[in-house]
């Protein structure tokens, strides 16, 4: 098959942006494309420079005999900006207050495309760390952590509250909740994730921070580290928190339930890193 250059640029960018972080041989590109390797190169940097002033994407050349590309997913501030204006606005409203000072969060964690974007904004924190996988707890931050993971190109490592018997041998601490200060378990499938590996923790809520300092604690069972935490919504005026170094994209700063009012700002995803 012959394929002109609008058509290579066109399927070459389809690939890389649905394989970050993969390193491809320009012997790849030459074999499906069946073209010279100067046109791929050439291809390569009309979609590098595209990919930078667009703000998608740094598309890193690899020297050698070999060669190739890496795509690293990045975002623009005014972008993120503008996308994280519009999720306060929709965290702030008065109706998501539920009884017990407790936010509704399922009309956010069950959409696609918010979940997508957010961890795309992950993805360009943390995409050239050495990341083995995500891992999350049940059951909401799932979403948020294949999104996150799909920018990553790394499996999903999930944390359950009680072990399934189709997920075998597991592995099972006790940890306390940070709010509740209740002693509570949570286990992990040995086959999920391998001894040493480098782990980025996603949630979609932290108060104190009980349940992601649990699986930190987890991680030690499998003489694993964590490379970094991320959150969606953090709660401010906590009286302890249990996690130091995290990024947040929202905070909210203040929950009024008798007066049905809901105060939220910018998390630290634009100081984090700086």
């Amino acid at each position: 098959m012959s394929w002109k250059r609008s058509e290579r640029l066109v399927d070459m960018t389809h690939y890389l942006l649905n394989h970050p972080r993969e390193i491809i041989p320009l012997s790849f590109f030459t074999e499906r494309y069946q073209a010279a390797k100067s046109s791929i190169s050439e291809d390569l940097a009309i979609v590098k420079e595209i990919f930078s002033r667009k703000g998608i994407g740094d598309l890193m050349t690899i020297p050698g005999a070999a060669g190739g590309v890496r795509f690293f997913v990045s975002v623009k501030e005014e972008d993120v900006k503008l996308f994280v204006k519009e999720l306060l606005a929709m965290i702030g409203r008065p109706d998501r207050l539920l009884p017990g000072g407790y936010l509704y969060m399922a009309d956010i964690v069950g959409n696609p495309k918010i979940m997508d974007k957010v961890g795309q904004l992950f993805a360009a924190k943390f995409g050239r760390a050495d990341i083995d996988a995500v891992m999350t707890v049940a059951t909401k931050g799932i979403p948020l952590a294949f999104a996150t993971a799909r920018y990553l190109s790394v499996p999903v490592v999930i944390v359950r509250r009680d072990s399934k018997i189709t997920e075998g041998s597991t592995v099972s601490i006790n940890y306390v909740s940070g709010s509740a200060k209740r002693i509570q378990t949570m286990v992990l499938s040995k086959k999920s994730l391998k001894e040493g590996s480098r782990v980025l923790i996603v949630d979609d809520f932290m108060k104190a921070g009980g349940t992601i300092n649990g699986m930190i604690s987890l991680l030690k069972e499998f003489q694993a580290t964590y490379a970094g935490i991320c959150v969606l919504a953090e709660v401010e005026n906590v009286k302890e928190r249990l996690v130091d170094q995290y990024l947040s994209v929202i905070k909210i700063t203040k929950i009024d339930e008798k007066n049905k009012k809901i105060e939220v700002e910018e998390g630290n995803f634009f100081q984090f890193g700086e």
